[in-house]
């Protein structure tokens, strides 16, 4: 017997009768003698639709009443589903992070997970329920509820998997695996049997929407398999593990993936006095207030006493980020702000990039043989990756796919 954490997103509880059918899957798993603890996402457009209606009463709505009106959509899904679990015959029980003391900071839409109670879990799982629990949500030391952010429920899943030691933890989502590119933008992009922790994390960072970044952190840390799979069917999908399996050359590169971005927005301090400890000036000022940088890219001006800072962001964060950058503009006597909205970013993945020297050239030559133009450019050992025009992204990915996998 294995305790298997299973995660279903929103498409998957999207309406009754695809709750009914998760239910027919979660009992199958039962019945072969499995514990198991079901992680769901609000209902497909729920989340958005609340956000919306936020945003509709207010241009600023409190962060902390932003959570508490976001999570009313989990208390649906897991509702739901324990209710289709006991019309089938089964056992279950639904909990939110309220009942289980998930505990998280006190950043309300962007939360990290401190600790877990797994008591409430684990005495519910001898009863021989179906624990059903509420992803995406978390409380504070003081029972504030908290969100963990876009992708929350992954991070839920995983973190429980970790805490109880679970034997597998399974992400259900309406595609049956990894790819080597969105297949709606490549008509004949690979699925991948086995990716590991390192490559599917650049993925996931660099725009494949499959996983959230944090859920692989946390897997990676504590050595848990991820297996991607289509709730819709039953095939094996992508297993996500500490080592990358299947035929490799020594010293070869292997290009895993083509990503791409349209959630991004680049800014530019203009003239900013060329003294030790202005960069990290920026960039604290940035991370207090919660934001992420990805890209950054500092230049000369013609006058050589000063220079431009320009770091990009999600489009989430851009509004904040701006009105920071306003202010440190006059901090740090820079001559100005310019900003950009309409951008993308594409990423070219793949162990050992870095040190081949020739297949990165050949990124830059396919796009200028492409006609697209590169703004800024970031390296890694695992990635490179081109901030370009919004426009250009799909004739991005489709070119670098085509070089790199399709041959």
């Amino acid at each position: 017997m294995a305790l298997i954490i299973q995660k279903y997103g929103g498409t998957s509880v999207a309406d009754a009768e695809r709750v009914k059918e998760v239910a027919k899957r979660v009992l199958r798993y039962k019945k072969e003698g499995h514990d198991v603890i079901v992680v769901v996402s609000a209902p497909a457009g729920t989340t958005d639709s609340l956000i919306k209606r936020a945003y509709e009463i207010s241009d600023t709505p409190n962060k902390r009443e932003l959570d508490m009106l976001l999570t009313s959509g989990e208390q649906i899904s897991i509702a739901s589903l324990a209710i289709a679990v006991e019309a089938l015959g089964g056992k279950a029980v639904s909990l939110n992070a309220f009942q289980v003391k998930f505990k998280t900071t006190e950043d309300h839409t962007k939360a990290e997970i401190l600790d877990i109670d797994t008591e409430l879990i684990e005495e519910k799982l001898s009863e021989g329920n179906v624990v059903v629990f509420a992803g995406f949500q978390g409380i504070t030391e003081n029972n504030d509820i908290t969100t963990l952010g876009r992708g929350g429920s992954d991070t839920t899943a995983v973190a429980l998997g970790a805490a109880l030691n679970a034997d597998e933890v399974e992400i259900y989502t309406d595609v049956d695996g990894v790819y080597t590119a969105d297949p709606r933008v490549v008509k004949s992009p690979k699925k991948l049997e086995f990716i590991s922790y390192q490559e599917m994390l650049e993925l996931a960072v660099s725009g494949a929407k499959v996983l959230h970044p944090r859920s692989v952190e946390i897997a990676a840390r504590y050595g848990i398999n991820i297996h991607l799979r289509s709730s819709f069917d039953d095939p094996t999908g992508t297993i996500v593990t500490d080592e990358k399996k299947g035929e490799n050359s020594m010293e070869k590169v292997k290009i895993v993936g083509v990503t791409s971005s349209k959630n991004e927005g680049k800014i530019t301090l203009m003239g900013v006095p060329d003294k030790p400890g202005i960069a990290a000036k920026v960039f604290s000022t940035l991370a207090k207030s919660k934001i992420n940088t990805d890209i950054i890219l500092q230049s000369s001006s013609i006058n050589k006493e000063f220079n431009n800072i320009s770091f990009t962001v999600k489009t989430e964060d851009f509004k904040e980020a701006l009105n920071v950058s306003e202010k440190l503009k006059d901090e740090l006597g820079a001559q100005g702000v310019i900003h950009e909205e309409k951008i993308a970013k594409v990423s070219v993945i793949g162990i050992g990039l870095k040190t081949h020297y020739e297949t990165t050239a050949e990124i830059f030559d396919t796009l200028a043989e492409n006609g697209i133009n590169i703004d800024m450019i970031s390296c890694s050992e695992i990635n490179v990756s081109c901030i370009i025009k919004e426009d250009d992204i799909e004739k991005a990915v489709k070119a670098l796919h085509q070089k790199f996998i399709e041959v």
